[in-house]
């Protein structure tokens, strides 16, 4: 099922990597958000949909090569990180701060 809906057309692909990490960095927020608070179920949601936009992310032809291998890590640490045991030991700190560099890039590009 696809959640966000108007993506899987390719309108995705129109986004600098920047800007589409930046994007998943702010799914991840709310699935931060929502887990402190005390809300699974929210903090599901928006963990789905952080990976729908990384599985978007990862199907972009111009993220092949390194960027590709960084993503779909990327992804692995992040599952393990909210749904498995962990074994990475990332933090959501960490994680705020991974996504914090490319929200910066993309206002950059916008020239903010």
């Amino acid at each position: 099922m696809i959640i966000h809906k108007g993506l899987e057309d390719g309108r995705w692909f129109k986004f600098s990597v920047a800007e589409q990490l930046a994007n998943v960095g702010m799914e991840i927020e709310r699935t931060i958000h929502w887990k402190r608070a005390g809300n699974a179920e929210y903090s599901r949601m928006a963990f789905e949909r952080a990976l729908e936009l990384l599985d978007f992310t990862k199907a972009d032809p111009k993220n092949r090569g390194p960027r590709l291998k960084e993503i779909c890590r990327v992804r692995e640490v992040l599952v393990d990180h909210f749904v498995y045991d962990n074994i990475y030991q990332s933090t959501d700190e960490q994680w705020q701060e991974y996504f914090y560099s490319f929200n910066y890039a993309a206002a950059l590009q916008r020239g903010r």
